[in-house]
């Protein structure tokens, strides 16, 4: 999964700087600007369907307001989820009115994208649901399943083996540690990735000592959200393996610099 001779760029919630986040508009805007995959939100809707937002209200990215969960799958799909879009470049401007996209959706739209799905809900049904999702539609090998909470991505580690999850919260927690201190992990790691911030607070994490820890856990590294070239650039030479971010028509090309720059690696 996610297996390069580079490093990756993912659009994070599709590109949420060039398009309305989390919609088939922004994932479309982020693969054309050259990202080789997204990052996508799921929650599940009234009907038990794993649709594609981050909040769990539409308060803040649709003409609607309410908890999702309050709607079904297809009412969500005619909400507006462009119209609180304020785009960060001025060639992005112009959108379509695109509503809350189902997770089958979106992974049978874009058939070659690599997509991290981050679980917003805490609770077993959206785990076995994106779970069975991800199973019927044979896309295990382009797909990373993540969340903060580590009792969901346990569910999907007992119910469907096969499918790649990232660390949560407190296993990132704990190899963040063992960077710090000379003791390595006992037993083989349930993930098989980290999404992490560079920083949380005060506190610095993606850090080369992280990174190596992380890579001798057989993990890779895939670092949020990074919008700026020169951040790129040293990011990649600390040996980060991701960057995720909401403007990857900026971060894409400052990838391909840093790669044209050491021929081979």
């Amino acid at each position: 999964m996610f297996a390069s001779d580079r490093p990756l760029v993912f659009g994070h919630r599709g590109g949420a700087k060039i398009g309305p986040e989390n919609t088939v508009l922004a994932f479309a805007r982020g693969l054309a600007a050259g990202a080789d995959g997204f990052e996508c939100d799921v929650r599940l809707s009234a009907d038990g369907v794993p649709v594609v937002i981050h909040d769990a209200t539409l308060d803040r990215t649709t003409d609607r307001t309410g908890p999702v969960g309050a709607l079904t799958a297809e009412a969500l799909a005619r909400v507006d989820a462009t119209c609180r879009f304020q785009p960060g470049a001025p060639a992005y401007a112009a959108t379509d009115v695109v509503g809350v996209p189902t997770l089958v959706h979106v992974l049978e739209q874009f058939p070659s994208a690599r997509v991290i799905i981050e679980l917003k809900d805490t609770h077993d049904a959206l785990a076995r649901a994106v779970a069975g999702i991800v199973a019927a539609l044979a896309v295990e090998h382009r797909v990373c399943v993540g969340s903060f909470n580590r009792e969901v991505l346990e569910t999907v580690r007992a119910v469907a083996p096969t499918i790649v999850t990232s660390a949560s919260l407190p296993e990132a927690q704990r190899t963040l540690l063992r960077s710090w201190l000379p003791f390595p992990r006992f037993g083989a790691a349930p993930y098989r990735a980290f999404q992490v911030p560079e920083r949380s607070g005060r506190l610095r994490v993606a850090r080369p000592a992280f990174v190596r820890q992380a890579h001798r856990e057989g993990a890779l590294v895939q670092v949020w959200t990074v919008d700026h070239p020169a951040d790129v650039a040293r990011l990649l030479g600390y040996g980060v393996d991701g960057i995720i971010s909401d403007r990857p028509d900026l971060t894409v090309p400052a990838r391909d610099a840093w790669v044209a720059a050491r021929p081979g690696v």
